[in-house]
């Protein structure tokens, strides 16, 4: 398992990369939430009450702030994230 922070425009979110099989599950964690590939699954993000945002075709955290959001939990939407936002706008959303 490796992790790196990464400095965005309003604070630090921390990587996460746990190597498997094929590819990678990636994970980037925020304040609020956290961006997640698409090893993870939205239905049990929502039944917890995450808040949380997919992306997929990602291997890397730098990855994960590049890609397009493709799905958003409920709690995320309620924070204002959207699908088609990319990775490092939505995180920005959740630092603090």
């Amino acid at each position: 398992m490796e992790t790196k922070h990464m400095h965005l425009e309003k604070g630090i979110v921390v990587g996460i990369v746990v190597e498997m099989q094929k590819f990678p599950l990636v994970i980037v964690k925020a304040g609020k939430g956290y961006a997640m590939c698409g090893y993870l699954n939205m239905a049990a993000a929502n039944k917890m009450g995450d808040v949380a945002a997919k992306v997929s075709g990602v291997s890397t955290p730098e990855d994960v702030l590049a890609a397009k959001v493709v799905e958003v939990s409920d709690k995320a939407k309620e924070l204002g994230a959207r699908e088609g936002m990319t990775g490092r706008e939505y995180l920005n959303l959740l630092i603090g």
